[in-house]
């Protein structure tokens, strides 16, 4: 393994942690087979005892997927670390990825635990563990700030009762480069039986050095995983970014000397699909995915990459994806060639009616945009009324009048629980009219946090995606709406984010 990086995908466990930022069951399955396709070692599907849905999104990825490692998260404990395993029955290949606090500051103020005790609780979870699946990852949760000396015990502990990862994390991303690559290395240098393992790093972004202290982990530290999330999503600023991370070892490979079994080739589609999913947009200027990665407006930059592209272009646009984000389609293409172009972006609908409805949304667009891009395509099956997902509330139709000096007014039809229902409204503008529309009817009383328009694609004609993030009782949600009419798209988010407030999903704050 000296010279293989381990990438391990945690965007379906830290990466959902963000706030509004949960999936659906199918929604998660979608982007399994997606980091499937970007042939990731390890997906960290879920934490399974954190509620029943979480539950069966892993037992569904489990028995779904076949060429990669799916792990659940669980604590050190036996009810979790059991229903871990039960989930993962059905995986190919499973791993559980248990974890316990060890810095002083978690371990008096939030386990309210002796060290001794939690050394014994680390070690009973590892054994316990390791009679239910071979492949066993350790935790230390807030690692980083923990006392060396009690880490170096715990981890020698736990490497003898059986785990055969051991992941390091900086939990509140408090660390920088040299000083964390260095801590990796002296755990290893000190404990024992540290070549028994494989050691990983798990870093968040706080600082900004998440991918930084990852690779120095990797580089200094001699580590052999990362933990990862597509576009860096996770709770507070985020994750380490696996993007940035697999295209630097790529890139700078006469550095790393290491090899990576992941096609890079299917990061872009990776990239929009956690995008569009979740409503998290990606910056312009972020790097390898953003819309800027690739382009030159400074005459000097343009004029040398038209004469000799590695003048300032380090990495090939087409080996993250970006040759093949658009599709030549349009109202006059049949549902076959639909339904290649489906597969051909990783898209698997669960049956002939799922098709039948996509296809028909497809139909529909075409025939008011005369180009459809994959992005399109994307926000097409990402919508939740051609899922299994039951909806309290689904958008019908929309009128509404504004003009210049006249306050806006807007009429909504829409149904809950099938049977449709209207609202109207004034207000500052289409949109505000609309959205009160709707909850002078639902009185829902949501506080609205975030509202966020993005062009799909980029022209006038392009649909426009809005992201809606509500409030309320302590959740916080996202609803996501496409239409080339924004208020459409505005309405649908709205509604998209009261069906997520409606669904009571539950979950457990977890190892970050």
């Amino acid at each position: 393994m000296a010279d293989k990086l381990i990438i391990f995908d945690t965007t379906l466990r830290d990466g959902e942690q963000s706030p509004g930022a949960s999936m659906t069951r199918d929604a998660k399955l979608r982007i399994a087979r997606q980091l499937e396709r970007l042939r990731v070692d390890v997906i960290e599907a879920g934490f399974a005892a954190s509620s029943n849905g979480d539950f069966e999104a892993i037992q569904l990825i489990a028995n779904t997927i076949k060429d990669s490692t799916v792990c659940s998260l669980s604590r050190a404990n036996d009810r979790d670390i059991s229903r871990a395993a039960e989930a993962l029955k059905g995986a190919n290949s499973a791993r559980i990825h248990t974890f316990i606090a060890t810095s002083p500051l978690h371990m008096e103020k939030k386990l309210r635990m002796t060290p001794d005790q939690v050394f014994e609780q680390a070690k009973q979870s590892v054994k316990f563990a390791r009679n239910l699946v071979g492949d066993i990852e350790f935790s230390p949760e807030d690692g980083y700030r923990s006392d060396v000396d009690f880490l170096c015990r715990v981890l020698e502990a736990v490497i003898a009762e059986g785990a055969t990862t051991i992941n390091v994390p900086d939990t509140v991303g408090y660390a920088v480069p040299e000083l964390y690559g260095n801590f990796i290395k002296t755990l290893r240098e000190r404990i024992p039986n540290s070549d028994k393992a494989i050691w990983s790093v798990h870093c968040h972004n706080d600082l900004g050095m998440a991918v930084a202290n990852s690779l120095a982990g990797v580089k200094i530290g001699g580590a052999r995983q990362v933990e990862c999330t597509i576009n860096g999503l996770g709770e507070r600023a985020g994750n380490c970014s696996l993007e940035e991370v697999v295209m630097a070892v790529k890139t700078r490979k006469d550095y790393f000397g290491l090899e990576m079994g992941i096609d890079t080739t299917h990061i872009l589609a990776a990239s929009r699909m956690v995008s569009q999913t979740t409503g998290f947009l990606v910056q312009p200027n972020k790097a390898v995915v953003g819309a800027n990665a690739f382009a030159h407006a400074s005459g000097i930059h343009q004029d040398g990459v038209l004469k000799a592209r590695d003048t300032y272009e380090i990495m090939r646009a087409e080996d993250v994806g970006w040759t093949a984000n658009k599709i030549v389609l349009g109202k006059l293409s049949g549902r076959n060639a639909f339904k290649q172009r489906l597969q051909e972006l990783g898209i698997q609908l669960e049956s002939e009616s799922d098709i039948n409805a996509a296809f028909s949304r497809f139909k529909e667009l075409a025939d008011r945009k005369s180009e459809i891009f994959d992005e399109d395509i994307l926000a097409l099956v990402s919508d939740e009324s051609i899922t299994h997902e039951k909806e309290q509330y689904g958008f019908v139709s929309l009128s509404q009048h504004s003009e210049t000096g006249e306050r806006p007014h807007a009429s909504i039809v829409f149904t809950v629980d099938g049977k449709e229902v209207k609202g109207e409204s004034d207000g500052n503008g289409p949109v505000d009219a609309s959205l009160k529309s709707i909850e002078s009817h639902v009185k829902s009383g949501a506080e609205m946090i975030l509202y966020s328009v993005n062009a799909i694609s980029g022209s006038t004609e392009s649909q426009g995606e809005v992201t809606v993030r509500l409030q309320s009782g302590g959740r916080v949600v996202n609803g996501i709406g496409a239409d080339p009419d924004i208020v459409v798209a505005s309405a649908k988010a709205y509604l998209s984010a009261l069906n997520r407030l409606h669904s009571k999903a539950d979950s457990v704050a977890a190892q970050g």
